[in-house]
């Protein structure tokens, strides 16, 4: 779909109905072809940046786009900047402490322990449950009063929460990793 340079960028918006006249004597086969073909790749390019609902345990090329690294690129290379693909990975983090530091291990094998970086997050966030009193905890979670703070902490190796407060009754938890990696 064509869009006005002022408009704003339409993102995944493709127009719903697309009328063929192939009556029409000013339409012949072959631009039925292109038309047809330009809408499909509407439909693939959208399908493949659209942002999946799918949260999975293993990594998982989620859909995102993160903005290219113009810093990787100098004027002599052939290849421009390119949009970074975003993965996400889901850890089961069991039961929240009470009144520590519970360590979890990630599994992302690729993040290093020392030295450069080869990996950009995007976003860390999670919940926790209490089946028992049925409410929910976003985590992290903040509040104003300070001990009630549930902090979420993420390493090379671990992710780390935080609690000031027995949140022991919280008793499944998970943390959602969203990343870049190059």
């Amino acid at each position: 779909m064509a869009s006005h340079p002022n408009e704003v960028n339409p993102g995944q918006f493709i127009g719903t109905t697309q009328v063929y006249d192939l009556g029409n004597s000013n339409i012949n086969a072959e631009d039925f072809t292109v038309r047809l073909r330009n809408n499909f790749n509407a439909i693939v390019m959208s399908l493949n940046t659209r942002d999946s609902g799918y949260y999975s345990q293993e990594e998982y090329v989620n859909g995102q786009l993160f903005y290219p690294d113009y810093s990787s690129v100098d004027s002599y290379s052939s290849s421009p900047a390119t949009f970074r693909q975003v993965y996400r990975k889901v850890i089961d983090c069991g039961a929240l402490p009470d009144t520590a530091t519970k360590t979890i291990a990630h599994g992302i094998t690729f993040l290093p322990t020392a030295g450069n970086t080869t990996f950009v997050a995007t976003r860390i966030c999670g919940a926790a449950t209490n089946p028992a009193g049925r409410t929910f905890l976003t985590l992290p979670y903040s509040s104003p009063t300070l001990n009630l703070n549930v902090n979420v902490f993420v390493n090379a190796t671990n992710i780390l929460i935080t609690t000031g407060v027995d949140r022991t009754a919280y008793t499944k938890s998970h943390v959602v990793i969203e990343y870049c990696k190059y």
